[in-house]
């Protein structure tokens, strides 16, 4: 067996399917563009009929090279008209010829609806396959995960119908409903403390109550605790401060809080609780102080990591979870979107601002569009360049992702902005860099994600010293002043309020900010005085607990919820400046000289 995936040495004894899996891997990135050529060409042959691909005259006998001078590289903005008629109700072969089986919605944004992205049923099999590749991998580093359980906290949310009858939901709602999920066969090696009678639950607070209590009865048998993102596994921690006194009581009575009433989940923990005085007393005595230091660890002592997506927006959240697991590994183990899954992280043990992910060849067509870093606007104005394939681009280079898929989708822009770090083998791997979008603008200033979150660790350094940790923020472009202004708001962790940072700290902390945002920002404050001076507004704890419950009961996924990097939509702008409890200008001008020109 030629085994080359980076690890010193496997660490227990590897399962037969554990083995393929590994070899599998290999032969895919060994032979990137072979697989590739071949993926596209079996999209192509598949979908030769639809009305989509007919409008550009590819024929029937269609390249790789054809192929990309005549079919466009194209938005959602693009797609849209396509997706409607078959939202409504048309079942010709219009982007698949396949049936459309359901739509896949995104998480969505304050800009607007939720994008819908068409599935085909022979996708579910796809997406089977890359996640039986993640276990395989994580084995060659973590041993004897076998031996135990993972308390992973998985939600499903209510799904919605279009005019013409096709299911729209979350994509790990469409998983975790689907007859792969549901008739798993039993694997040690993904044994979860959670039913699946509290994870198919639409009621948020029913599923995670019983998620935690199920977590909690089986404490001592925890290997890993999980989420899909960060965010998710700090809510399961914020539930937990706020329920645990309900919990502790039926540990200890052996019954079930009468505010759990889904019948399914009445029948499953009937055959589980157990009165446990003692277990009781101990989650009493953890969780009744001030002290949640290190709780992960004080409440499952044999949590071996974390398995949550930290890498993107998500790495805001790393000293949170360092804080309550102790500095526990925190694996990305996966790379996947609405529009298609793309691959996995080949050395899941690596530091988050590490982390690369193989795009597997498999799984999609995927293209990339050279990004210029030092003007991103360039590409838009000019004509687009020639896209590169998935096994021809440059470690150090950056990428905007286009990928076309089985179910329809052709050249389609993702979004997502990617640095090539490596190879394994002829394939690429990627760090993920940015949503591609633009957060906050006034004049002619604007600021990404990527640039916002540099500014908010920066500032978050001056209030170490105190024990304060940024625990969330967003930010709100306030042009009801004159001019107008960045506004961050902060929810702070404060470990001894006592000792909290002063408002001279904080105002510090805002011209920290100012003075790591562009310089064109830079310009606008010093040279053109068309942006005011940045205002960091500090609010209440359990803030942004609000302001996700609000996004939830308007259709937001608790699964693929995200806190907003930046809001616009008015409710939730007026719900935190009802929550704040301080504000903090910059108190001076950034640092900035007129670019020397040529």
């Amino acid at each position: 067996m030629a085994v080359s995936l980076d690890a010193s040495p496997p660490v227990t004894e590897m399962p037969e399917r554990f083995a393929k899996a590994l070899e599998f891997i290999e032969e895919m990135t060994r032979n990137t563009d072979v697989v590739q050529e071949r993926v596209l060409g079996e999209i192509l042959v598949q979908n030769a009929d639809t009305e989509y691909l007919q409008q550009f005259n590819l024929g029937r006998s269609i390249d790789r090279d054809t192929f990309k001078s005549r079919v466009p590289v194209i938005g959602y903005d693009d797609l849209q008209p396509f997706i409607q008629r078959i939202a409504n109700g048309d079942r010709s072969p219009i982007l698949s010829s396949l049936p459309i089986s359901e739509f896949l919605t995104s998480s969505g944004t304050s800009a607007g609806e939720r994008k819908l992205m068409p599935t085909i049923s022979q996708e579910m099999e796809r997406r089977q396959l890359l996640y039986s590749l993640l276990m395989p991998v994580m084995n060659l580093y973590v041993p004897d995960l076998d031996k135990g359980k993972a308390l992973y906290f998985l939600f499903i949310k209510a799904e919605t119908k279009t005019p013409g009858g096709l299911v729209a939901r979350p994509v790990l709602t469409s998983y975790y409903k689907s007859d792969q999920f549901k008739t798993r066969p039993y694997d040690p090696y993904n044994d979860y403390t959670s039913p699946d009678e509290a994870i198919l639950c639409c009621d948020s607070f029913q599923s995670m109550y019983t998620q935690m209590l199920c977590g909690l009865l089986m404490r001592h048998h925890v290997l890993r605790l999980g989420a899909v993102f960060a965010s998710g596994l700090l809510r399961a921690i914020k539930f937990l401060q706020t329920n645990w006194r309900l919990l502790a009581d039926d540990i200890a009575a052996g019954t079930l809080n009468p505010r759990i009433h889904d019948p399914a989940i009445k029948n499953r923990m009937a055959q589980i609780l157990r009165p446990d005085p003692t277990l009781a007393e101990f989650i009493t005595k953890e969780c009744e102080g001030d002290n949640w230091e290190r709780i992960i660890t004080r409440i499952w002592p044999n949590t071996k990591y974390l398995d949550v997506i930290v890498t993107g927006a998500m790495a805001q959240y790393i000293p949170l979870l360092d804080f309550y697991s102790g500095g526990l590994p925190k694996p990305c183990t996966m790379y996947a979107s609405s529009e298609c899954y793309f691959g996995l992280n080949l050395k899941p043990m690596a530091r988050p601002e590490d982390v690369s992910y193989t795009i597997m060849p498999n799984m999609g067509y995927f293209e990339f569009i050279p990004h210029d870093s030092e003007n991103p606007a360039r590409l838009s104005r000019d004509a687009p360049p020639r896209l590169v394939d998935l096994a021809d681009v440059e470690v150090g280079k950056e990428y905007e992702l286009v990928v076309t898929t089985y179910s329809g989708l052709n050249r389609y822009r993702v979004g997502d902005i990617l640095r090539v770090t490596e190879f394994h083998n002829s394939a690429p791997q990627f760090k993920f860099i940015r949503r591609k979008n633009v957060l906050l603008s006034i004049d002619a200033d604007k600021t990404d994600e990527s640039e916002l979150q540099a500014a908010v660790e920066r500032a978050s350094s001056l209030i170490a010293d105190f024990e304060t940790t940024v625990a969330e923020y967003t930010s709100f472009a306030d042009t009801r002043t004159i001019p107008g202004h960045y506004v961050v708001y902060w929810e702070l962790l404060v470990k001894d309020p006592a000792h909290a940072p002063p408002p001279e700290v904080l105002a510090n902390c805002a011209l920290a900010m100012e003075e790591s945002l562009n310089s064109v920002y830079r310009q606008c404050r010093v040279a053109d005085n068309s942006v005011g001076p940045l205002e960091i507004r500090v609010v209440k704890g359990g803030t942004f607990e609000e302001v996700m419950d609000y996004a939830i009961s308007r259709g937001a996924s608790i699964n693929q919820y995200k806190a907003p990097r930046c809001v616009t939509f008015t409710p939730i702008v007026e719900l935190l400046d009802s929550r704040v409890l301080s504000a903090h200008f910059s108190p001076a001008a950034p640092h900035w000289t007129p670019e020397r020109r040529v």
